[in-house]
Parts: structure tokens; sequence; C-alpha cells
């Protein structure tokens, strides 16, 4: 149906015949002829009125001109968009636009129209929106794709509040007078109020020990410690956000491309026995056969959890520590999982302090969902087949670093029994001198014919003849914890074991837990960056940061190997002999210039020319994938 006497002259004869066109359909298509709802600038659809009247007022008031899809007078959305969106160019954007086409706006209402079921007149609201045009005769923008597109930029650029405000204070200014735009930030984000994720606000003890929810939601006071819930004025002493995963399952489904995606692991991965995706991997394949109606159903989630503190202020003499819980999706291709639109921030735990040991409670919400999701299952639209299915979901494994695998798996990774494999079989050396645990018996790990089993004088002297220990799988776990009474609260840290397992992780909840071959992921990046930190750090004799130094060499000296690096007194000074390793300053700076002079690729990896200090001779800023890309492309080691 045409549509543009909407803009037309109130006093033309084509704006007289659209009134009465649209008083039949709108007579045809309500329950009740006498109430209409009425469109006009006065009333503007908040008022009732009978046939006789909406005509009247629309003569005589004007009709609303971003009232452009007729669904509070019967009009069916889908119709509108196929019949009048594309016909009527002179207002409405074009399909083939650039800028902010129409299948976007579409996908948007889509995804949110079973979302907003409960709130029809919201979703009329952003219908509306999403198909009205920022000016009459726009062609590139709705309202809807006018603020989105500026939010992007906002956060992409870490605009202010106050900036926001003024630039869309300037844009209004700038278009014609007609336009739609929200001016004030307020109003923006309103509009976009719907679009967003639900979230839980949910009280916390200050010392970790409980969460103020379920049986403990009416208490003023933590029933372990006693300590307050409240500071003065009933401000909350700490609070948790909780952004619930299963309205996000149920967006993620209802887009038809990501519906797709989401089988990638079943209809288009490439079988040839090797290890690209965890889909290839003795884990994936076991769940399928220990859970074969989970497994038999592709579209079934399979989720990795993710956390670590991070320091929300950028400051690094700050110790605040705020640990951020990400939810990563294995179902979808190697390219995209790790997407940042796939990344779902499921939890954010507040600081100064992190949580430590006492993670458990804040996951308490997140655990009780995947459970929810394992047992019962959720009902979900998939936009790819366009059907309903019952989606079920799994945790298959935790991604983290070494200290936040102790705090999740609940094994003490410090002192002399840190390796969770070996537990007390953990071959140990405390050195004297450097008065640090160090690790020794890597080697065991290694193949029985490897090569590095039988050399003595680069390793410790001896040769490693014994077998690599047997893997920990989940229910070897379980019998070790099973038993253990946990206790939260950093009032009552003292009461814990200092060495082995402290506490049964919150993830044996899940029952599917003590099934996994590797409940936890280390962080290989993370560990590059370590380790090349060490490297570049001992090559460059950086204070602070190399592993070589008197007291290393005194505890070489001691355990009998390396004697050729020992140190030499020469009078009241000792000096060190230089190792295979060491660099003159001449030979440091031959090294720095190179590495100035690199010149990579536009999103390779940072500029290294900017990471090389010629003063101090060394490396400054370094992020995880730089040391990657200088340790894997740019270092040649050579033995």
């Amino acid at each position: 149906m045409d549509r543009t006497w909407m803009f037309a002259n109130r006093l033309s004869k084509e704006y007289e015949d659209g009134v009465k066109e649209f008083r039949r359909f709108a007579v045809e298509h309500a329950e009740n002829p006498s109430r209409i709802i009425c469109p006009c600038l006065e009333c503007c659809h908040l008022k009732v009125v009978n046939a006789d009247e909406l005509e009247e007022h629309l003569i005589c008031n004007g009709i609303d001109k971003s009232y452009s899809c007729w669904i509070k007078h019967g009009e069916n959305r889908k119709n509108h968009i196929s019949n009048d969106f594309h016909d009527n160019t002179s207002y409405m954007p074009k399909e083939t636009d650039t800028t902010y086409e129409l299948d976007e706006v579409e996908e948007i209402v889509n995804v949110m129209e079973e979302d907003m079921r409960d709130c029809p007149q919201m979703f009329d609201r952003l219908t509306t929106d999403a198909y009205t045009p920022l000016y009459n005769g726009c062609t590139s923008f709705t309202r809807l794709s006018a603020v989105l597109k500026l939010f992007n930029l906002k956060a992409r650029n870490g605009w202010s509040d106050t900036s926001f405000t003024e630039l869309l204070s300037l844009i209004k200014d700038m278009l014609p007078q007609d336009n739609v735009l929200p001016s004030p930030m307020y109003d923006a984000r309103k509009m976009l109020s719907s679009i967003g994720m639900s979230y839980e606000k949910i009280h916390a003890c200050p010392n970790d020990c409980v969460l103020f929810r379920n049986e403990y939601a009416s208490l003023d006071k933590c029933p372990k410690c006693m300590t307050l819930r409240y500071k003065k004025n009933l401000v909350p002493s700490k609070v948790v956000w909780y952004f619930p995963i299963i309205p996000r399952f149920r967006r993620m489904y209802r887009n038809e491309q990501d519906a797709k995606n989401l089988r990638w692991h079943a209809d288009e991965r490439i079988r040839d026995g090797k290890l690209r995706h965890p889909a290839d991997s003795p884990q994936w394949a076991k769940l399928d056969h220990d859970y074969p109606n989970f497994g038999k159903e592709s579209r079934n989630l399979r989720l990795a959890l993710s956390t670590d503190g991070i320091n929300p202020h950028g400051m690094q003499s700050n110790s605040h520590s705020t640990w951020p819980v990400v939810m990563i999706i294995y179902n979808l291709p190697p390219w995209l999982c790790m997407k940042r639109k796939f990344m779902m921030l499921s939890m954010l735990i507040p600081g100064p302090k992190q949580p430590g040991n006492d993670i458990d409670i804040y996951l308490a919400p997140l655990i009780e969902d995947l459970k929810d999701m394992w047992n019962e299952g959720v009902e979900v639209y998939d936009g790819y087949t366009k059907e309903s299915f019952l989606l079920r979901a799994m945790l298959f494994g935790t991604i983290n670093d070494f200290p936040t695998y102790g705090n999740l798996s609940g094994y003490s990774i410090k002192g002399k029994c840190a390796y969770p494999i070996c537990e007390d079989n953990t071959d140990w050396v405390r050195l004297e001198h450097g008065r640090k645990n160090v690790f020794l018996g890597h080697r065991r790990l290694l193949p029985p014919k490897h090569r590095y089993r039988g050399w003595r004088k680069a390793f410790n002297g001896r040769t490693e003849e014994r077998r690599a220990p047997e893997l920990l799988y989940g229910d070897k776990a379980f019998e070790k914890v099973k038993n253990i009474n946990n206790k939260f609260g950093k009032p009552f840290a003292r009461d814990l074991v200092t060495s082995g397992w402290k506490k049964k992780s919150i993830f044996f909840d899940l029952p599917y837990w003590k099934s996994l071959y590797v409940r936890h992921f280390l962080d290989v990046m993370h560990i590059e960056k370590n380790v090349f930190d060490s490297v570049i750090g001992m090559l460059l004799n950086v204070p602070g940061k190399s592993k070589d130094g008197i007291n290393a060499r005194l505890d070489l000296v001691q355990m009998g190997i390396r004697t050729e690096l020992a140190p030499i007194k020469k009078g009241k000074r000792q000096y060190l002999p230089p190792a295979a390793h060491t660099l003159s300053r001449k030979e440091k700076i031959v090294f720095c210039k190179f590495l100035q002079g690199v010149k990579v690729p536009e999103g390779y990896s940072s500029n290294i020319r900017n990471l090389v200090s010629m003063k101090d001779l060394k490396l400054i800023g370094l992020k995880s994938h730089d040391c990657h890309v200088l340790m894997e492309h740019l270092f040649y080691l050579k033995r």
C-alpha cells in the first residue's frame, strides 16, 4: 500500500484519499470499530476513537509521519516490510544502501520479537523506530539505525557521555528540522534499552562468604561472619553483576546466519584426524558416546568459561582486581568462536580484592543456569531451519592461567606439591640462594624414547627413566574431593589446608563434569608471554627480569651442574663468566636496532618500532600477540 500520502499537504486530494484508505484499513482490522487507536498528532497513539472521529482527527490534526508500519491497526510487520518498505523509495531506506541495510533492521526486530512478548508497547516503539526514516526523504538511515551506529562509534572510540551528548545535539542541528534523532543521550539510551541484555545485581558479603540470594535474600548480615550487608544510606557493601546466558542463546539462534554457524562442527567440519578445533578432540567424542541424547542434537551448545583479574582503572600501581567471567561457544568455527561478538560476558565480580578460592560463591548463579540447560533445556526458535527445538548446553572446560587454575579447580598451586597431576610425587627442589621452589622432573612427561631423557649436562645432571604420571581424569579428581566440606569466606581462609586439594569445586555440581578428560585448559598465549618475558629479560639482562644472576650461579654450584658458569672470585668481588646467551652492549644495540627496523603489515602486530627502547636497551609495552609474533616469526633460535 502506497503511503506517500502521509507526507502530502493536508488540504490536498491525495491526503484526503489516503485518510479514507487508512480508515477503511483500520475498521477492517479492528476488533471493535468503535475503539480505534488514533495516530493523529494530538492523540499520539494514546487515545481511542470511533471511525468518524479517526477521519476527522487525521484531517484536522495531521497524521504521525513516523508511523510507517500500522502495527497498532492490524498490519503484519513482515507484510509491511515486503510490500511497502522497498516500494516507497521516496522516504524509506533503500535495500542496496551500504550504510545501513534493511536486513540489519529486520534482523534486530526479528530477534527482539520473542524477548519482548510480554512488553508489546515497548516492541511497538522499537518496530516504529526501526522503520522510521531519520528525516523526510532520508534513504540511508532510520531512527534506530542512526542511534545504533552512533553508539557503536561511542563504544569503539571510548567517548564520554558528555561528549556524546554534545555530538548528538550538534548532529541534530545539522539535520533538517523534521529529523527524529534523539538529542539528549538519556533519550537515545532509553530507546536502546529494550535491545540491551538483561542483568541481575546480586548483593554479596564483602568477605566473600555468601551471596544474598535464595535463603539469604532477606538478611541484613552475613550469616557466617556477621558483616553488615549495607553501608550507610542502605548502599550495598558489594554487588555482583550477573548477565543471564539463556536469553542471549535464544537471540543467537533466532538469527539465521548465527544459527547456521552454530551447526558448523557437525555439518562443515573437516574430519581428517587433525586437531583444528575442540570438536576434533577425544573429549568431544567421549561426550557424544557417554551422552548420546545430547550428542545427536548438533545444535546443543558446548561452552568454555574463561576468567582472570583485570585492573579497570588501568593503573599498574593500583592493586584493584575485578574479575569478568566470559563464556565462549565451541559450536562455532575457529575463526568465529573467539570473535568479540560471540564472547559473552556472563558475570562481573567486583574488587578491590580478588575472590581467590571463594570464587565458587560468585559462580553459583551461572552454574544453576548451566544445570538447568543440561537437565531440562529451554525451548528455542531456530532461525535457520524455521522451527523450535529443545536447546541444551554443557560446560566443556575452563580457560585460564595457572594461578586461576588453582582458584577454579580447588588445588593449591603453591608450595612443593604445586603440580596437580603428580601431587605428592611432584619432583621439586628448594633453591637455597634463589629462595624458591623449582620443578625439574618435566622430562618424565616426554615419550619413553625421547632423546632429551638421556641428556645430563643440559638438565639436572641425571638421566630420566621414569614413566609419565597418569592423567588425573575427572572421576579420579572427584574421588579426592567428594568428602571435603567447603568453607568459604576470607575470615575462614586460615582453616584451609596449605597444599593439595582445598575444596570441592562448584563445577562438580554439573552432572557431567567428572566425565571430562580435561576440565581446565591453560591459556597458551598467557604462558607464551611469560616465557618470552623471561627469555628476552635474560638475553638483554634487564634488571628484575633476568633469570641469570649471582644467586642462580650459586645454586648451579650447589646442584653440581654447569660448573663452567660458577662465579669466580677476583679480590673482594665475584665475576660471572659469560654464558652462551650473554650479549655484550654492542650486540644488544645491534639486536635492538634490528627490531627497530622491522616493518610488518597493518594488523599483523603492534608497531615493533614503538616497543623498542634504545635508551635502556629493552622492549616495553609488549602484548601477548606481540610476544607470539616475536618468538614464533622474528626470533630464530639455534642450538
